[in-house]
């Protein structure tokens, strides 16, 4: 049976391989020196199946020693985004298991943060809240409309010197209407 976008994309390593790719290209031999936690074979069967899957693709050949070392970048970041049509089409069962695993990644990440030898919350800007918001739904799609320029926005700088890569998740979970 064929995995579903869903699953191939919030598998824990390859959501970290995709992370890594966006906005810059790879080669696999760069990816393993920044997710050194990854074994190397678990690392290339992850980049095989998002290849496969069209998630990341080739951009390049670079000729070394008598092989060839491929250069990655992601396909199309639109397609790491699940329609609502794709959404509709799960079922409550499907919704939470993929919400475990977004939780289960974010819960690596941040572990992985907390495993450093030295850490600074404060001055590393780490921090975890939530809130509950009074919107109508006409100022909630003014809210999420925002929201997405400015991660868009911020989406768009590339990774150079002076630059930290930052993992910021949003989860809404409305309450019944009235």
């Amino acid at each position: 049976m064929k995995e579903s976008k869903v699953d191939v994309i919030l598998h824990p390593v390859r959501m970290r391989i995709i992370q890594n790719l966006i906005n810059q290209q790879l080669t696999s031999q760069q990816m393993k020196e920044m997710l050194p936690d990854i074994p190397q074979a678990s690392l290339y069967r992850n980049i095989k199946k998002l290849v496969e899957s069209e998630v990341i693709h080739v951009v390049d050949e670079i000729p070394i020693r008598g092989t060839v070392e491929k250069v990655y970048s992601v396909h199309d970041p639109n397609l790491l985004t699940i329609s609502p049509d794709e959404m509709n089409k799960m079922s409550k069962e499907e919704h939470m298991g993929f919400f475990i695993k977004f939780i289960a990644n974010l819960m690596g990440e941040y572990e992985r943060y907390l495993s450093k030898e030295q850490i600074d919350l404060l001055a590393d800007g780490v921090s975890f809240r939530q809130t509950s918001l009074f919107l109508t739904d006409e100022e909630f799609v003014e809210f999420i409309n925002d929201l997405r320029m400015v991660y868009a926005k911020a989406a768009q700088n590339k990774p150079e010197k002076g630059r930290r890569k930052r993992t910021v998740a949003t989860i809404m979970i409305p309450e019944e209407k009235e």
